[in-house]
């Protein structure tokens, strides 16, 4: 089977069929086609992660979050045709059809060498890990080892796949440890900066300690979280969708443990028996532009939140990006034993069903 053709996908699959098909192909693209292999659609990884956002179920037909106005290209012309038309509508793959509108290949454009990526990454570190003692009591939460390494050196391997080495640590408390262990990256093959708060200085505050800041959009990052998270197609997202800020968010679900009662006025309407609630809460992760630096106050407390709430207010492109992958935060003694337990099948390229 040519590799293309792992990426097609029927029009009577559903939503979690199309997910499996595009984690597993490698290629982060679904072409949707009928009984006799006609292009009817196309989708992305976006394109899932704006269904997931729009409350789709993961049962729902493909159809229902498919691009259903794909450019493609008729079969027969020269190459470099096919990769001017995709650099023009800044496409990475371009589905090929002959007169009947079947499918019969797919181009895509040469994968940039991830080597070039220069994104920063600033990871926030200084934070005491109160609900983790007795087990922060001499080390930092983010040197706590899970698996048989510290949680900070896989969120360094989990960027480094994708291409990104440059980073930047704010530390704090026990911040020797990480400074000992770490020092330039050198030896991680990355390159480490630090900045060093000397007071409580919030999510996004520490910012404002940067003595070269970044041109690029850039990474903020938690350094309690272990995650599987695809940083390139995060990029990739905030790019597309000329965010000035982009926040990771993760589904959140808690049932009701009575029946809740609906009114109109003294009427009774509905009695809706221990209802589930599902929100998309912060996951601790964000990409900004360097322009948010305007807005960060210089060496005080300042949280992520409220940057992105003057955003908004000032009308600024701000986005959410749904995290369906691995996600966990290690704030509390029970999360860090289950990242222990779970972290073999999970960073390991094992498949896990959530």
């Amino acid at each position: 089977m040519k590799h293309w053709q792992k990426t097609i996908v029927r029009n009577n699959q559903t939503l979690l069929e199309t997910m499996k098909i595009i984690d597993n192909s490698s290629l982060q693209f679904a072409v949707v086609v009928d009984a006799e292999k006609r292009l009817l659609g196309t989708v992305t990884d976006g394109d899932i992660r704006r269904g997931i956002l729009r409350g789709e179920g993961l049962e729902v037909p493909i159809t229902s979050i498919m691009n259903t106005n794909p450019i493609s290209a008729q079969h027969g012309q020269r190459s470099f045709k096919y990769k001017q038309l995709m650099k023009s509508k800044r496409l990475k793959q371009l589905p090929i059809v002959d007169e009947s509108n079947k499918i019969i290949d797919i181009f895509f454009m040469d994968k940039i060498d991830v080597s070039t990526n220069k994104n920063t990454v600033i990871l926030m570190l200084g934070g005491l890990g109160t609900r983790l003692r007795p087990l922060t009591n001499d080390i930092p939460k983010p040197m706590l080892k899970v698996g048989n390494k510290p949680i900070l050196e896989t969120i360094i391997e989990g960027f480094k796949q994708y291409g990104y080495s440059h980073f930047i640590f704010s530390v704090n408390y026990k911040k020797e440890v990480i400074q000992e262990y770490f020092q330039n990256g050198e030896e991680f093959d990355v390159m480490i900066e630090y900045i060093e708060e000397n007071k409580r200085m919030g999510t996004a505050g520490a910012l404002s300690l940067l003595v070269n800041r970044p041109t690029e959009p850039f990474f903020v990052m938690n350094g309690d979280l272990l995650t599987q998270i695809n940083f390139e197609q995060l990029m990739q997202f905030h790019t597309e969708h000329q965010s000035v800020a982009t926040m990771c968010v993760r589904e959140y679900e808690f049932q009701i443990p009575y029946g809740v009662i609906e009114t109109m006025g003294t009427d009774l309407v509905t009695i809706k028996e221990k209802p589930i609630h599902r929100s998309f809460v912060n996951a601790g992760i964000y990409v900004l532009n360097p322009e948010v630096f305007e807005l960060i106050p210089q060496d005080e407390f300042y949280d992520m939140p409220t940057l992105f709430e003057q955003l908004i207010e000032k009308g600024k492109k701000t986005s959410v990006f749904p995290i369906r992958e691995y996600w966990l935060d290690i704030g509390q003694v029970d999360e860090f034993e289950r990242a222990d337990r779970e972290y073999t099948k999970i960073f390991t390229k094992e498949e896990v069903l959530k």
